[in-house]
């Protein structure tokens, strides 16, 4: 009885802490989608969770070469928009560009992967109540 217990108590400790985790990113996130001038581009924080996706060129954002230089590449953040009414599905639309990628600032460069992986982490959680709402239907 008390394996179940605790397996609760472990679960629900994991559940606050991420929680408290997303708060503290999205702050994070409002502070960067500022200070790397994106407000210029998207006028309300939020709408930036409107796009399909945000994505990086110039630099890596694979985990065992993080912030690694593409050498001839610009570092411009990209957003995906999506309208499955238009001829062209989806579309990338730049929403900052810092210049070729070798010569931009390490703290710049970084404040920008880290807004990347800070959005990244928001909209996974925004996928799953998405998908957690969908199997609500299917409740008897």
């Amino acid at each position: 009885m008390s394996t179940a217990l605790d397996r609760l108590k472990n679960l629900t400790s994991k559940m606050s802490s991420y929680e408290m985790a997303r708060k503290e990113n999205l702050k994070i996130l409002e502070d960067l989608y500022k200070k790397l001038s994106i407000d210029k581009k998207v006028n309300n924080f939020i709408e930036l969770f409107d796009f399909k996706a945000i994505n990086l060129s110039g630099a890596s954002l694979v985990k065992e070469t993080l912030g690694e230089v593409k050498e001839g590449k610009y570092l411009q953040v990209l957003a995906i928009s999506y309208d499955k009414n238009a001829t062209v599905k989806s579309k990338n639309i730049s929403l900052a560009y810092f210049g070729r990628a070798e010569n931009v600032d390490e703290k710049l460069k970084n404040l920008v992967i880290e807004f990347i992986i800070r959005y990244r982490f928001e909209k996974s959680f925004m996928t799953l109540e998405h998908y957690n709402d969908m199997l609500g239907s299917f409740k008897v």
